[in-house]
């Protein structure tokens, strides 16, 4: 009886090791997927960009008026 007990044993610890690894490469599969969904990845999206390009990007989808962009630009550069 003993020796069927450690099969058990040792194929339980196996089963554990391999739904670990299955967990893990799950995760990273998910975390490549929502990272591919934006075309830039997560750490970079933002990285180069200066507060007065985000300015000429909010005035061409038509999110702030001329007269915002005027002023705004003023400040950013005065």
């Amino acid at each position: 009886m003993c020796g069927f007990d450690h099969v058990l044993w040792g194929g339980g610890f196996l089963m554990m090791i391999i739904w670990t690894v299955l967990l893990i490469v799950l995760l990273i599969w998910i975390f490549k997927a929502i990272q591919n969904r934006s075309n830039k990845p997560v750490s970079t999206s933002l990285k180069n960009e200066t507060p007065l390009d985000i300015l000429k990007k909010r005035y061409a989808r038509g999110e702030i008026s001329k007269e915002e962009y005027d002023r705004i630009k003023k400040d950013l550069q005065g």
